[in-house]
């Protein structure tokens, strides 16, 4: 387990620690069974490949969920994620390496929280930010 990130030694321009994901067809088939997404764009290549696409896709909100483990795994186990979010701007494949990433982008005190104002994103393995996002994080202070 990692040591717990203090509000006190965290500065605006920090960058979060990043959290590398490769979907597998199978994981994909499995965000569908649990999330009740099955739009065949996530499984089905030949229905992919008629729509326009030239592969099958990762689901947008598995893509969020990753997000929500990159920013979890960094405030753990003292710190909580109060508020989190993105949009899908572009899309990811199977058997590729999804990289979140966060950047601290603000520091607060709010009554007895204290406040960590973060950009997060997805980056496909062309640098390219598919998932662009912000997030609110507590943190303890030391």
């Amino acid at each position: 387990m990692a040591d717990q990130t203090y509000w006190d030694d965290v500065n605006e321009g920090d960058s979060i620690p990043e959290l590398r994901k490769n979907c597998s067809t199978q994981q994909l088939v499995h965000w569908a069974a649990a999330s009740g997404d099955f739009y065949q764009i996530h499984y089905d290549l030949g229905f992919a490949k008629n729509t326009g696409l030239d592969n099958i896709i990762v689901h947008g909100a598995l893509k969020n969920a990753f997000l929500g483990q990159l920013l979890h795994d960094w405030a753990a186990p003292g710190g909580v994620v109060r508020e989190f979010g993105c949009e899908y701007r572009g899309m990811d494949y199977p058997d590729q390496d999804i990289t979140c990433k966060g950047v601290v982008t603000a520091k607060s005190v709010e009554g007895d929280d204290h406040i960590i104002e973060l950009d997060i994103w997805t980056e496909n393995p062309d640098g390219q930010k598919t998932t662009p996002g912000t997030a609110r994080v507590v943190l303890p202070a030391r």
